[in-house]
């Protein structure tokens, strides 16, 4: 895979109104094809559709500890530089938005050093935000 490779993902919502405000006024993803059912966003350069389905949106996926973090099981993220994730961690704090990981740097020191965190988009997901070296990313430790 290059490094110029992108992603595609569909999710579901239960809101589209509400999916329009959290992934693009809130994180800033610009808009790109949207019908009555479905919103498309540029998720950090990749492609993100957002499925208005609310029963399937409604499902809360179960929290594990991973890496001694309460980890939803069902969740997508990106990584992105330290200075956008300061600033993304800042602007969901100061709307108010769940966080299943509170914006926090872990595993200090170590390979996997990274700051982290998981909110909620007020639709049914869990997003996950990184800041982490890129060469670190799957380097492999003695745990995992």
């Amino acid at each position: 895979m290059t490094a110029s490779s992108a992603f595609h993902i569909s999710v579901p919502v239960s809101d589209l109104p509400r999916a329009r405000a959290f992934y693009g006024v809130l994180l800033g993803c610009t808009e790109g094809r949207s019908a009555e059912d479905r919103i498309d966003f540029n998720f950090f350069g990749h492609h993100l559709v957002t499925h208005c389905e609310p029963t399937e949106a409604q499902h809360r996926t179960r929290i594990v500890i991973s890496s001694g973090l309460k980890t939803p099981v069902r969740h997508f993220g990106v990584i992105v530089s330290n200075d956008l994730w300061e600033s993304l961690a800042q602007r969901l704090s100061d709307a108010g938005v769940e966080f299943a990981v509170p914006p926090q740097l872990v595993f200090a020191g170590e390979v996997r050093e990274q700051s982290i965190f998981l909110a909620n988009d007020g639709c049914g997901n869990w997003v996950e935000f990184k800041a982490q070296a890129r060469e670190r990313v799957f380097a492999r430790t003695e745990n995992a």
